[in-house]
């Protein structure tokens, strides 16, 4: 494989990159409003930090399912086997 094979690999978006760059994305827009709600409205910021505490956990988590059941049904391997 020359280095323009190479590089066209790597430049390559796949949709469990995107998957993974939404669930960055999602995650960061979570604990920015989480911040916010804290400073300026005492009222609900508890039950957003215990959303934010829930979605840390479980955004990867089914990231890595979608993974998994990708590499399954794709019989590819992935990170996950």
């Amino acid at each position: 494989m020359n280095n323009a094979d190479k590089k066209k690999a790597n430049s390559k978006i796949t949709s469990r990159r995107i998957v993974a760059w939404a669930g960055i994305i999602l995650l960061l827009a979570l604990y920015i409003i989480t911040l916010i709600a804290a400073i300026f409205d005492k009222s609900s910021s508890g039950k957003l930090f215990a959303l934010c505490l829930l979605a840390t956990i479980a955004i990867p988590l089914l990231i890595w399912i979608y993974t998994w059941l990708y590499g399954k049904i794709t019989g590819k391997h992935t990170i996950t086997d």
